[in-house]
């Protein structure tokens, strides 16, 4: 987590962003208390003008705020009608508020549905396993939507303090090779594979070692949305402790007697340990299995 300082407020927070990536229960959560204050403020201006509304209860905050409500979404049954120069000076200047509200609401609505988003779902943990005779980090992913992702590519790194020849603390990058970071129609499960060789950042390093660095592995995956053809994206982020030596994801595809596959998203997350867990944490990472 990083905590900002010395930055203006714009800088800090953006509300078009905030309302853009929360859910729709949120979104609508947050129109319905805008769109509530919003009507009681001028209910109350309405009410502290007098009796301003023809065919309202003199002093009634309730006929006031039905009839901003009427004003603001452009209804107007006739019933309640403005009396006063005030309270029409108020229905001018809450019908365009009203009319405000409503193309800044469409527009958000719009963007979040026209928006392609990444359903991909990543391992809880990553793992550390024997691969073709190789100790290697793996990182499961699956492609929860129906339809596929194309072109698409993983990036895979390692975010580690360090201290330079200057003893200045730094938080440096390093690039993780992958078997194969390229897939061209990601549709199912995908298992990201990290050799862990003499070029390896992670050669040598134990759970120990990790820890003490405060490392990061981050996994990005980037591609083409099949129904939109925009680009789309998903990362996800383990921490130390969240890397397990000597363990094996749970496969979760099975072949149907027509030919199709079948993944078990329900034990997506499971693994099983490869070897015994007494000296699971005891080797280095880069050992041979």
């Amino acid at each position: 987590m990083v905590v900002r300082t010395g930055v203006g407020r714009r800088l800090r927070g953006d509300l078009y962003i905030f309302l853009l990536e929360s859910s729709w229960l949120r979104l609508i959560a947050v129109f319905g208390l805008l769109y509530a204050v919003a009507n009681s403020i001028f209910a109350l201006a309405f009410v502290l003008g007098g009796d301003s509304i023809e065919n309202a209860r003199p002093g009634s905050f309730t006929d006031a705020f039905f009839f901003s409500v009427q004003t603001m979404a452009t209804i107007g049954f006739g019933k309640l009608v403005p009396r006063t120069e005030f309270a029409n000076i108020l229905v001018t200047i809450e019908s365009l508020i009203g009319l405000l509200g409503l193309a800044i609401a469409t527009g958000l609505v719009f963007a979040k549905f026209s928006r392609p988003t990444a359903r991909v779902v990543f391992s809880r943990v990553a793992v550390i396993s024997p691969w073709d005779g190789v100790r290697s980090l793996m990182i499961r992913m699956a492609n929860e939507r129906d339809d596929r992702i194309l072109e698409a590519r993983v990036h895979l790194v390692l975010m580690r303090t360090e201290t330079t020849a200057e003893n200045v603390m730094v938080r440096r990058v390093h690039d993780l090779t992958l078997l194969r970071d390229h897939n061209p129609s990601f549709a199912l499960s995908w298992t990201a594979i990290h050799p862990i060789d003499e070029r390896s950042p992670l050669w040598g390093a134990t759970p120990a070692s990790l820890a003490a660095n405060e490392d990061e592995i981050i996994i990005s995956l980037t591609g083409l949305d099949e129904i939109y053809s925009q680009t789309i994206h998903a990362r996800h982020v383990y921490t130390a402790d969240e890397i397990i030596c000597n363990a094996r994801f749970v496969d979760v595809l099975t072949r149907l007697p027509d030919g199709s596959m079948q993944i078990d998203y329900g034990r997506f997350h499971d693994i099983v340990p490869t070897q015994s867990p007494a000296d699971s944490n005891a080797r280095a990472f880069a050992a041979e299995s």
